[in-house]
């Protein structure tokens, strides 16, 4: 009779460790729009020749995504920014950009301005990975060269700059950093899944993360996550403030993330990262012989779903 009872016993704890198991996922609806709103606050410290020069940045910006057509496997979305705005405080002094300031002679506040309701798509997995960004460079390039005032030369220098901020490739990895934290699979409180990100830009890097399901509430799941980023040192020189330019950067990043049960979609995170390492200028007109100098950066980024 004991090993009866023991046989059921543990037949009942095999059941409810298997029924522990959940499988947060997308779970939008076609016609709705979901949004998320992040501020992101920046330290950027270097030290050229000598002399430190900081640089202290917040970026604000709001992004909507409409739900426009879904099968099995993946979303269609239209997605728009309906906010941007940045804060500089730079050694020559404090510096504002904001896509509600109608200033038509600030060229940046027309920029802000310009990428704002110019919508783009977006292809998502039930599990947030990026399968594709559109459309992207039309919206640069259309906002640019609506710029009658600006040279045909400055005009290509915007397109390079933006493109490495808001391209395809630099807004595939934004948005994977973001809401790339899902499990593939079915997986228990406390078990651990890993997830890689290629991050494209004016820097390259690779970032390999690990998350872990640490609790699940009525509404939410909470996950954490731990990841290193290293910047991909085979890469060429990228052009930067135009100057050819080359990051050897390794860092770490910390994460926590609130999921809606019911939707799959990201009700709130905190994100602190830390990276550091050297800049390489190749040798050009401007900087002859090149340089290399040292660079950390610091940041803290919160987003929620309003």
């Amino acid at each position: 009779m004991k090993k009866i009872l023991m046989a059921g016993l543990l037949i009942i704890g095999a059941v409810t460790g298997y029924a522990q198991k959940v499988k947060p996922a997308l779970k939008l609806i076609k016609g709705n729009s979901y949004y998320l709103s992040t501020t992101a606050h920046s330290v950027v410290k270097q030290t050229i020749n000598g002399q430190v020069n900081n640089i202290d940045m917040t970026i604000d910006g709001k992004m909507s995504f409409k739900v426009l057509n879904a099968n099995d496997s993946l979303y269609y979305m239209e997605v728009n920014y309906t906010k941007v705005g940045m804060k500089m405080q730079l050694p020559t002094g404090n510096v504002t950009f904001d896509s509600d300031n109608k200033d038509t002679t600030n060229i940046m506040a027309r920029i802000m301005s310009g990428i704002t309701n110019k919508p783009f798509t977006a292809t998502l997995t039930k599990s947030g990975r990026i399968r594709s960004i559109e459309n992207a460079e039309n919206m640069i390039t259309s906002m640019i060269d609506g710029f009658k005032e600006v040279p045909a030369e400055k005009k290509e220098q915007l397109k390079t700059q933006l493109t490495q901020s808001f391209g395809s490739g630099a807004l595939k990895s934004n948005l994977e950093m973001a809401m790339s934290v899902l499990p593939e699979t079915a997986v228990a409180k406390n078990d651990k899944w890993t997830i890689k990100n290629n991050l494209e830009g004016a820097m390259s890097a690779k970032v390999i993360s690990v998350y872990q399901l640490v609790d699940i509430t009525p509404q939410s799941y909470l996950i954490h996550g731990n990841a290193t980023l290293e910047t991909d040192n085979t890469a060429g020189y990228k052009t930067v403030s135009n100057m050819p330019m080359k990051y050897n950067m390794k860092g770490t990043m910390v994460a926590d993330v609130v999921v809606d049960k019911a939707t799959g979609w990201i009700s709130s995170s905190k994100l602190k990262q830390n990276i550091d390492g050297t800049v390489e200028i190749k040798d050009n007109p401007q900087v002859p012989g090149g340089l290399t100098f040292p660079m950390s950066v610091t940041s803290e980024t919160s987003s929620t779903d309003h």
